[in-house]
């Protein structure tokens, strides 16, 4: 009898000393600054994600690329090793419909973008990122692109001839600055700050959030509102690590970062406002360039883009119509 309630006290320490099972931990990284829309956007969705898995996992946010740069980030998700990232460009790079937006001045507006994204986006770019063991759960925001530079303003895509200016890590982007004349160069966003400082690069583009978050106004002299590129950003997590969560754990991610898009929108909305303020403020020189010159110069890269990606003609013209 003793023997056996010496037993069951083992036993009943053993469980109480035993440690609860690990929660598990989801890694969302991003190349976002601290005050960037990328870091905003990833920390409310980690915010209602969290409330809502409870003690099933937690997301945990590592942005200022800790987790890798762009490309790393996606090599890392197909991997395994990172569980959420927030791609933009670099997306083109993995699967080549998504250069669609790369082409210059097709998003008129976050309305048009919502439009595109429900009739073009899910049926015919997300099944492409999905053979490059990548799954798109929710289309968020990086904001229209401007360019900054040390040289001069940049009125007309002539006045880019020279120009070292830097681009994300998406070979479409590389081609529209060429059509333009600069020079443009693909760069990790960690690098760019160091290499406008040092005059490695003239220029950057980027949008208002990117630029102020990584204090590129502290290197730049003229920031020229080109808006040449609307950017999305896609929250994006890698295949099979996806199909090993449980599906409860699957569906309030996706919910949630879906549910997140309208406060990203509101907030994009309202960083437009304030921070080209805030860039002026900083002591940068604001120019309103010749638009229509930089769309007539943008009609080779269409073309280009039109004639090497299969689909994308297609793709192009029922963006383009949800615009009308």
């Amino acid at each position: 009898m003793n023997q056996r309630r010496t037993l069951l006290i083992a036993v009943l320490a053993a469980t109480v000393a035993a440690p609860a099972a690990a929660q598990t931990e989801i890694k969302f990284g991003h190349v976002g600054e601290p005050g960037s829309l990328f870091a905003a956007s990833a920390e409310e969705f980690a915010k209602r994600a969290n409330a809502k898995l409870g003690t099933k996992a937690k997301v945990m946010v590592y942005g200022s690329s800790q987790l890798g740069g762009d490309k790393e980030l996606l090599q890392k998700l197909k991997l395994g090793t990172v569980d959420m990232a927030l791609p933009s460009t670099v997306m083109s790079s993995e699967a080549d419909l998504f250069g669609v937006f790369e082409m210059p001045y097709l998003v008129k507006d976050r309305a048009h973008m919502q439009r595109i994204e429900k009739e073009v986006f899910w049926s015919k770019l997300a099944p492409e990122a999905e053979k490059k063991g990548l799954k798109v759960v929710a289309v968020w925001e990086n904001g229209y692109r401007h360019i900054t530079n040390s040289k001069r303003p940049i009125n007309t895509p002539e006045d880019l001839k020279g120009i070292k200016l830097r681009v994300p890590e998406g070979k479409w982007r590389v081609k529209m600055f060429q059509a333009y004349g600069a020079n443009p160069s693909p760069m990790k966003f960690s690098e760019v700050f160091t290499a406008l400082q040092t005059g490695v690069m003239d220029g950057q583009e980027n949008p208002f959030t990117q630029i102020y978050s990584a204090k590129f106004q502290e290197v730049q002299k003229f920031l020229s509102l080109t808006g040449h590129v609307y950017t999305p950003a896609y929250v994006t997590v890698g295949g099979k690590k996806w199909e090993s969560l449980p599906a409860d754990v699957r569906q309030v991610l996706e919910d949630v970062a879906k549910e997140t898009q309208k406060f990203v929108y509101e907030k994009a909305a309202k960083d437009d406002e304030e921070l080209l303020g805030k860039i002026k403020a900083a002591g940068v020189a604001v120019n309103t360039p010749n638009k229509d010159a930089f769309v007539a110069a943008s009609k080779p890269v269409y073309e280009e883009f039109a004639g090497e990606v299969k689909g994308s003609k297609e793709v192009i013209d029922r963006a383009i119509a949800l615009g009308k």
